[in-house]
């Protein structure tokens, strides 16, 4: 019997049969975060972390310690030469950009190697809007390989990329697509290829929602950058904005030269006492992203028990903590997302409803009740209200909230008639 709330019988045994698919996964998924978890306390040791990195800076922020040694453990658990980590960044999609714009230059030539990126990355690169200041009004040409059966087309990249590609840009978590996500093997597959045929490409990976998913990441398989949101799983659930840059440290400087302004760099900012969240978000992440994990492998098996489309199904391997869940039709998706909405600590008595969310060319659903205003670490459950109505979900700060958010999501269901019933 689960306590607190009121489930019906049909929905707990479904839960108590999702459980016991999901053993072995979450076997796996500790196994996972033991050796992120470790990776990082390695790092704070080594970088020899203490109550005086916490400190407060204003102003220009000159020789804030904090700031400058979270750079540092930061590249270390990441593998990678350097990192920019900053409050400031507002959001993933800004960080993106700064990334971009930053590496880039007037002339030259991006291609992105996984399709038609992320809706909100459109404007930046200048694939859709106009006279915004995107990379395609400041002269950067850009072009796209095409997936091939929901996975990188190998052989077209190859004939893509050549002498004058100057960064190929890969995304490796879905957006709103239903393809899986890329795992660090194949990201290393495709930094392998386009190096043999120009060593000088700058490989960079859009990483939101797949740091710590894996044992290793992009920059360990020779990814020349990444970037993400600490909103997502890098922030652990406890960094309230911010992003992060990481990579080889030219391109890294570029990019704070790009944040701040060009022979300033990463020497000004101040953390206004944000340090201590970002250290803490950090050392958390590897944890809180388990939980995630656990939460969308959970989802994923309760609802394939009730006849519903899950994407991935809960035995395959995971490369990202999204979630796809095929509602049918636009009545089930927005009755899911209030089921989950219900049950969140925070906004639970909002009902979400479909309206017109900046960035996106459909009307979404969003079911969000986070501490933290959009963040996609704790639980949420979104879709464009169109063709094939599938809900993404991810997040959720520990297993046992996911949990009975999904139930309560399928007994919204039931109660207005909806819930499939293939078990």
């Amino acid at each position: 019997m689960i306590p607190f709330f009121d489930i019906d019988n049909e929905i707990e045994k479904a839960s108590d049969s999702a459980m016991k698919l999901c053993a072995k996964q979450f076997e796996e998924i500790d196994d996972i975060t033991q050796h992120n978890q470790l990776k990082v306390q390695r790092a704070f040791i080594d970088h020899q972390i203490s109550e005086s990195h916490f400190a407060s800076s204003t102003g220009y922020g000159y020789g804030d310690r904090g700031r400058e040694t979270l750079d540092e453990v930061w590249a270390q658990v990441f593998g990678a030469e350097d990192a920019l980590v900053r409050h400031n960044f507002t959001c993933g999609t800004h960080t993106l950009a700064v990334a971009l714009f930053g590496v880039l230059r007037p002339g030259d030539n991006m291609l992105c190697v996984t399709g038609t990126p992320y809706d909100t990355i459109h404007n930046v690169i200048g694939i859709s809007g106009e006279g915004m200041g995107s990379l395609k009004d400041f002269g950067v040409n850009y072009d796209e390989v095409a997936l091939k059966n929901g996975k990188p087309d190998i052989q077209a990249i190859k004939q893509s990329v050549n002498g004058d590609t100057t960064m190929v840009y890969i995304q490796r978590s879905r957006g709103y697509e239903l393809r899986p996500s890329l795992s660090v093997e194949e990201i290393g597959e495709i930094v392998k290829v386009v190096k043999e045929i120009n060593p000088d490409v700058i490989v960079m990976v859009d990483n939101c929602y797949g740091e710590f998913v894996q044992k290793q990441e992009p920059t360990q398989v020779g990814a020349d950058l990444i970037a993400g949101s600490l909103i997502k799983n890098a922030g652990g659930g406890i960094a309230t904005t911010g992003g992060y840059i990481a990579g080889k440290h030219d391109l890294v400087e570029k990019c704070a030269y790009r944040l701040t302004t060009p022979g300033l760099g990463k020497e000004v900012g101040a953390t206004e006492g944000m340090n201590r969240e970002l250290y803490m978000g950090l050392f958390f992440a590897p944890h809180t992203v388990g939980e995630a994990l656990k939460s969308a492998v959970y989802i994923s098996a309760l609802f394939s028990l009730f006849g519903y489309d899950t994407i991935p199904k809960y035995n395959e391997k995971r490369c990202d903590i999204v979630q796809s869940l095929g509602l049918e039709n636009e009545e089930s998706l927005v009755a899911f997302c209030q089921g989950i909405q219900s049950g969140s600590p925070i906004d639970s008595h909002v009902l979400p409803e479909p309206w017109d969310m900046p960035g996106y060319d459909s009307k979404v659903v969003m079911a969000a009740g986070a501490f933290t205003l959009g963040s996609s670490i704790e639980l949420s459950a979104d879709a464009p209200i169109r063709e094939p109505f599938y809900a993404w979900i991810q997040g959720g700060l520990n297993f046992h909230s996911a949990k009975i958010c999904a139930c309560l999501a399928a007994q919204h269901l039931k109660n207005k008639g909806l819930l499939k019933n293939g078990i």
